[in-house]
């Protein structure tokens, strides 16, 4: 069994549509802090291109825990 966490950052779009970005293996002690100010600092530099156009405002932000258990694998 494997457990991963990812951050998963939500972004709202010159249109209004919803972007996820998300970052494998965020450190254990993220404040609200810090990835709001990072989501602050993505919007600002503009380096995301999307089909709704720029990133204007932040969403939401959550840290996902995802457990995979391998029931069968060819591979020995």
């Amino acid at each position: 069994m494997a457990t991963t966490q990812s951050l998963q950052m939500r972004f709202v779009t010159q249109a209004g549509n919803r972007v996820t970005i998300s970052l494998d293996s965020p450190k254990d002690n993220l404040t609200e802090a810090e990835v709001t100010a990072a989501m602050e600092q993505i919007i600002a530099k503009n380096i995301f291109v999307t089909s709704g156009g720029d990133l204007v405002a932040k969403d939401n932000a959550q840290i996902v825990d995802r457990t995979v258990s391998v029931i069968y694998t060819s591979q020995p």
